[in-house]
């Protein structure tokens, strides 16, 4: 399949903060987003009229409107007033239901495809919101804070830091690990100055996930996990998102690759990855 070939990188949240419950139901947060090099493969070709979906790769996911990347699609499709469809093959590398973002990533990467093969004045970053609250930064990429639901965005200079990724063999649905949340789980603001400097120094971050107690509370596999990490040496280990995914910060490539093959003949059925931030997809 020829055409346009975009990257759609995973995230990770480099500290996540809940703020509290607003009146529209949502949670107020503060993160910081940051793109890592593990990335489903996009390709998108100009077809006569509508969406069509493709799937392969290393994880399953629908080929229909459920999937985000089919209703990123038809969204800038719709609101371009495009002349023609698009055929679209995704190659599934980061797994659903990890705290990776990989569905938002993959809706991302069709609206860039798309703005490039239907070229339009339309405003893509609202067509994001419109989609999801990760699906703004993934359209960039790179390193970010996020306030709000993670939509209201300042971008920060690329950083250069390197993790060990784990997941387990199960998901967790990220609206049922929000609605376990407690008052108590709420906190202030992240120290993003600290935990940039110990990320450049090597050091463990004063970051934490304000989500872990309810998602440990339902998923105690995790929590084993998490400290069985540390165990290993992976000091500062957290989850991303909503889980299921931990990840942990090293001091090169090379350490991460070595903590990556051990952990993964340790840990059989688990994913495990090494990767590195990247400066992103509009940097």
């Amino acid at each position: 399949m020829d055409g346009i070939l975009e990257r759609a990188c995973a995230k990770l949240n480099l500290g996540l903060a809940v703020r509290g419950r607003r009146p529209d139901g949502y949670h107020e947060l503060h993160t910081l987003f940051a793109t890592v090099d593990v990335c489903d493969e996009v390709r998108l070709r100009p077809e006569g009229r509508g969406v069509t979906l493709t799937v392969g790769g290393e994880f399953e996911a629908p080929q229909g409107p459920e999937n985000l990347a089919w209703r990123a699609a038809e969204a800038y499709l719709e609101a371009a007033d495009a002349p023609g469809g698009v055929a679209v093959r995704l190659e599934k590398r980061v797994p659903a239901g990890a705290g990776l973002g990989g569905g938002s990533a993959d809706a991302a990467a069709v609206l860039r495809g798309l703005a490039k093969i239907y070229p339009a004045e339309i405003d893509l970053e609202a067509l994001a919101r419109e989609l999801g609250a990760d699906v703004p930064f993934l359209l960039r990429g790179g390193l970010a804070e996020g306030r709000g639901a993670g939509e209201e965005l300042a971008f920060l200079e690329p950083l250069e830091a390197h993790f060990v990724l784990v997941r387990p063999p199960f998901e967790v649905p990220t609206a049922a690990a929000y609605a376990a949340l407690e008052p108590r789980d709420f906190g202030g603001d992240l120290d993003v100055g600290g935990i940039l400097d110990a990320l450049r120094r090597g050091a463990p971050p004063p970051w934490r996930n304000d989500l872990e107690r309810a998602v440990f509370f339902a998923y105690p596999p995790l929590a084993d996990l998490k400290r069985l990490l540390e165990e290993h040496g992976l000091a500062g280990a957290l989850m991303s998102g909503s889980g299921s995914t931990l990840f942990a910060p090293v001091e090169s490539r090379e350490k991460a690759e070595r903590y990556a093959d051990a952990l993964a003949r340790r840990y059989p059925g688990f994913w495990v990855r090494a990767a590195s931030l990247t400066p992103g997809e509009g940097a």
